[in-house]
């Protein structure tokens, strides 16, 4: 309909595969013999031609101009469903298969069907004929068999109302362009669970396997010896720690924006001088196995200052 309420001429772009083309070409004369505009695209592949009938159906409705020519679409194949899946890739484009006059009231009241797909091995040009009248007379909302031939509920009529604008956003909106920085991503909404058997950690996994997280120590914190299964890499986001591997007899002290690699397997403690944060990501996914308790941690700590 216009924008006035009138009835906007109607104009049909169709296609067939080899296997719908003999019935196609039926609807195709009867569309004719109506008065009404077609554009037949002819015949080919039936994801080339589901293809290219949803790209010009999907052109037409969503452009500016949609009060002069309602553009609605027809396609067939063996079955009706190959054409109808590759018309449906295109946004405003609502193809549904359609074997029986009930289906096609049905879609045409219910989803605003605007592209027919028919199946050309189980309908005859009879029937063909039949759904297809039904489908260019049916409006939006009207009564089918699905509400039991009777007006919509006044709650269900304004569901359907409010689907329109909503589908058409679907495939026509650019997903939200998400920030391509590593560290910045993970840093987002981020929860923070204890760390049980470290005292003043805590840490957000941001990926299970291998595993990537986000962790934190409070200042004073300490890290008794441990190790892992698998190695890690870690970058240091605030604060300051030093980092004793054990298992090479050296030490590391570490910054805002420093990096350090501990391979699988190497002993380690850690002391933090201040609040701290870092990202760490292992090659597997994350254990961890200590080596001594807090206490002795503490005293080689100590013992090493």
């Amino acid at each position: 309909m216009a924008q006035d309420g009138t009835r906007r001429p109607l104009k049909i772009i169709t296609g067939a595969a080899a296997s719908g083309s003999d019935l196609k070409d039926a609807l195709v004369a009867h569309l004719r013999s109506l008065d009404i505009e077609v554009e037949d695209i002819g015949t080919g592949k039936y994801y080339s031609i589901g293809e290219e009938v949803g790209r010009r159906v999907s052109s037409a409705v969503t452009s500016s101009d949609t009060d002069s020519t309602e553009t609605r679409g027809l396609v067939a194949c063996g079955t009706g469903v190959g054409v109808s899946i590759f018309a449906n890739k295109f946004p405003g484009v609502y193809a549904s298969t359609c074997v029986t006059v009930s289906e096609a009231r049905n879609a045409r009241s219910i989803n605003n069907c605007n592209v027919l797909a028919v199946s050309g091995t189980n309908t005859t040009p009879e029937t063909g004929l039949e759904i297809l009248n039904t489908w260019l007379e049916t409006p939006f909302k009207s009564p089918c068999p699905a509400s039991g031939n009777n007006p919509w509920p006044q709650g269900m009529a304004t569901f359907l109302d409010e689907s329109i604008p909503e589908m058409l956003k679907i495939g026509s909106v650019e997903p939200e362009k998400q920030d391509t920085c590593a560290i910045c991503c993970l840093a987002k909404n981020r929860e923070f669970s204890a760390v049980d058997i470290m005292p003043g950690g805590s840490m957000k996994i941001v990926r299970e396997s291998p595993t990537s997280a986000i962790v934190r120590f409070k200042a004073g914190s300490v890290e008794p010896a441990h190790h892992y299964t698998f190695g890690h890499d870690l970058i240091v986001l605030k604060g300051s720690k030093r980092v004793w591997n054990v298992s090479k007899g050296e030490k590391y002290d570490l910054s805002v924006g420093d990096y350090l690699l501990t391979p699988a397997g190497d002993v380690h403690r850690v002391k933090y001088f201040e609040d701290t944060e870092f990202f760490i990501r292992w090659d597997g996914r994350w254990d961890i196995f200590l080596n001594e308790d807090a206490d002795a941690a503490i005293a080689a700590i100590e013992k090493d200052s």
